[in-house]
């Protein structure tokens, strides 16, 4: 690396630093003031207070990069140009590109180290946030009660429970279908039941007015029963409440597990895919940013820096919800999952190519 690769590294990544470092303690002294009252009213100790900020702080880091980064590229641009040190290395024939380079490397980065932070360290961290809110704000309090379960128990057996009551461990309306391959295109026979208990002594499942189908190429085969104990259900009232853990809590392997565990279950999950491949791409909006940002600093233009930086954080703004915007098309299934979730970054890096053409170099 260079002499000047190394001048405009240092101010840049300095920048950065101390600009993600100032937007970090505004959003805590801004949510501290809008939760002070939570707090006073539930008598919490400081020191949980500290435990809950310093949970909510990768979070932050995770939303306020890109920002940081941007900045960061304007104001650094921005003082070389106004102190004429710009026009000194376009004198000794430095072009945009060349210019661009340890910036982009940096965000580049950064952005990947982002990738694994906000995969698996901030869910790891929201997990601590959201438990301090339900212990000592009740906030986001969890019902042992779920509505409409799909579950795969093995790999040809699927059960429905229309509604499970996690302090009686017992459910209504049950449906235990069991398949003959593991395509599970095919049903060999099915129990449905009005209700289904959990025996805690034998670690068994009882059901009650139970229907056994037999399906065989020449018809179904009925018989009823008033209840029938199945030993050979592995799941447990404990797993039927954790099947329905919030995805934000999940890290990135955890919430593959997931989602793929909704989809053999039959449930949509467009939303969680879309979530789960933003996780990737969200980061890169570091390297997005700088696409934009750079430019406008590069040559001194009518306006000044407050006309550039404005003009940067519209467009980052807009790039925010644009991809805000393009996930509810993902969620409805109107877009595929991975095309939503990476829309934003082709449309504005396509922008940003653009936009580095346009400058004079």
């Amino acid at each position: 690396m260079k002499i000047l690769d190394r001048y405009i590294l240092r101010q840049f990544i300095l920048s950065a630093f101390f600009g993600l470092l100032a937007f970090t303690l505004i959003f805590v002294i801004i949510d501290l003031m809008e939760n002070l009252d939570d707090f006073l009213d539930h008598n919490v100790e400081a020191g949980i207070i500290l435990q809950y900020y310093i949970s909510f702080i990768p979070e932050i880091i995770k939303l306020m990069t890109p920002v940081a980064i941007l900045l960061s590229s304007l104001f650094t641009t921005g003082k070389y140009s106004s102190s004429n040190e710009l026009t000194a290395m376009k004198a000794g024939g430095m072009s945009i590109y060349r210019y661009m380079t340890p910036i982009v490397l940096f965000s580049l980065g950064v952005s990947l180290f982002s990738v694994y932070f906000s995969g698996w360290v901030v869910p790891y961290a929201d997990k601590h946030k959201f438990d301090i809110e339900r212990k000592y704000l009740q906030k986001n309090l969890e019902t042992l009660a779920r509505t409409n379960i799909y579950l795969q128990d093995g790999k040809r057996r699927i059960i429905y429970i229309s509604f499970f009551d996690g302090y009686s461990n017992s459910g209504s309306r049950v449906s235990i279908q069991d398949f003959s391959d593991d395509r599970l295109l095919s049903i060999s026979q099915r129990f449905d039941g009005s209700q289904i208990f959990w025996d805690s002594a034998s670690h068994s499942w009882t059901m009650k007015n139970v229907t056994k189908r037999i399906i065989t190429p020449h018809g179904n085969i009925l018989t009823k029963y008033a209840s029938l104990k199945f030993d050979t259900l592995s799941i447990t009232p404990k797993e039927i409440i954790k099947k329905i853990d919030k995805p934000q809590e999940m890290d990135y392997t955890e919430l593959g597990r997931f989602i793929q565990r909704q989809q053999q279950s039959g449930n949509d999950v467009a939303r969680w895919q879309v979530d789960y491949h933003s996780r990737i791409s969200f980061p890169f909006a570091s390297v997005i940013v700088v696409l934009f940002g750079v430019p406008f600093a590069f040559g001194k233009r009518r306006g000044g820096v407050a006309l550039q930086f404005g003009i940067s954080v519209a467009i980052c703004f807009i790039y925010m919800a644009f991809m805000k915007i393009s996930e509810v098309f993902g969620y409805n299934g109107d877009i595929h999952p991975m095309l939503t979730a990476w829309l934003a970054n082709i449309i504005f890096f396509t922008g940003g190519i653009v936009n580095i053409f346009r400058v004079n170099k």
